[in-house]
C-alpha cells in the first residue's frame, strides 16, 4: 500500500511528466497533418455557418443587449469547441490505444515514473494539442476582424483552460472504457454539447426549463468565457467560468491518476 501511495501521488517537481510530453512529440513530428483536422474543421464551421448564415441574420443583441454580428457571436463558439475536440481526442482514442493494446503504460512504470507523471504528462500533451489548434484559430478570427476587443489576448489561456478540463475528464473516463463501442457514450455527450451549448444561438432562445441545463455544460462554460473577452464583455462571471473549468480538469487529473495506480500497480 505504502508503494502503490507514493507511485501515485504527486512529486514535485515534475520533470517527469515532461518526458511523457516527450514521447508524445517524438511519436508525432513526422505526423503533423494530423494536427490539420483538429484545426480546419471549426474553421470550415465558421465559414459556412458563420459567414454563410451570418449573411442573413445579420446583427442582433445579446440579452444584456450587447449588438453584435453573427460571424462574431460565432467565431468564439468554434474556439472553445476546437479546444475541446483537440483535448478529448487525444485524451481518450490515443490514451485506451496506449493503454489497453500497446502497453506503454506498463513498460513505462518499469522505470521511475510515476502513475500521477502518466495522467499529467498525457492530459500535459492534449492541452498542447488543443493549444495549438486554438492558437490558430485565433489567427483567423483576428485577419477576419473578429476579435473586437484587447481581451482576446487572453482567449487562448481560456482555451488552455477548456482543454485542461476536458483534457482531464476525458483521461479519467477512458479509465473505465472496456471496448472501442464504448466510445459511442463520448460522442453522444461531445455532439449534443457542440451544438446546444451557445455555439451558434444566444441562451435565451432556450424555454427556461432547459436553459439551466445547458449553463451546467462545460462548453457552455467555455463558450460564454470565451466570448466574453472576444467581445469585451467581462464581468465577474467569468471567474465562475474559469474556476468551473479549473477544478474540472483537476479532478478528472486525480482521478486518472488514482485510476491508473489501481488497474497497473494492482
Amino acid at each position: 500500500m505504502t508503494t502503490l501511495i507514493a507511485r501515485v501521488a504527486p512529486v514535485f517537481p515534475q520533470g517527469r511528466t515532461w518526458k511523457v510530453v516527450e514521447r508524445n512529440f517524438l511519436v508525432y513530428r513526422r505526423s503533423w497533418v494530423m494536427f490539420l483536422s483538429g484545426f480546419l474543421e471549426p474553421v470550415f464551421y465558421l465559414f459556412s455557418i458563420g459567414i454563410g448564415v451570418g449573411g442573413l441574420v445579420g446583427d442582433f443583441r445579446l440579452g444584456d443587449g450587447t449588438l453584435i454580428g453573427y460571424t462574431a457571436f460565432v467565431a468564439p463558439g468554434m474556439l472553445a469547441s476546437s479546444a475541446m475536440n483537440g483535448a478529448i481526442f487525444d485524451s481518450t482514442y490515443n490514451i485506451f490505444f496506449r493503454f489497453k493494446y500497446a502497453k506503454l503504460y506498463d513498460a513505462m512504470l518499469a522505470t521511475p515514473l510515476r502513475t500521477w507523471d502518466l495522467a499529467s504528462g498525457e492530459i500535459t500533451w492534449a492541452l498542447l494539442r488543443g493549444t495549438c489548434y486554438s492558437a490558430m484559430f485565433v489567427l483567423v478570427m483576428v485577419a477576419m476582424g473578429l476579435a473586437e476587443s484587447w481581451w482576446t489576448v487572453l482567449a487562448l489561456p481560456a482555451s488552455m483552460l477548456i482543454g485542461f478540463a476536458f483534457g482531464g475528464v476525458g483521461m479519467a473516463l477512458t479509465t473505465w472504457m472496456k471496448s472501442w463501442q464504448d466510445f459511442e457514450y463520448v460522442q453522444l455527450a461531445i455532439l449534443p454539447m457542440f451544438l446546444f451549448s451557445a455555439t451558434f444561438y444566444p441562451l435565451s432562445t432556450y424555454p427556461e426549463s432547459v436553459a439551466w441545463l445547458v449553463e451546467a455544460t462545460p462548453l457552455y462554460q467555455g463558450v460564454a468565457l470565451v466570448r466574453d473577452l472576444t467581445i469585451g464583455t467581462v464581468g465577474t462571471q467569468d471567474f465562475v467560468h474559469a474556476t468551473y473549468l479549473g477544478l474540472m480538469g483537476a479532478v478528472g487529473l486525480a482521478v486518472a491518476s488514482r485510476r491508473l495506480g489501481v488497474l497497473l500497480l494492482k
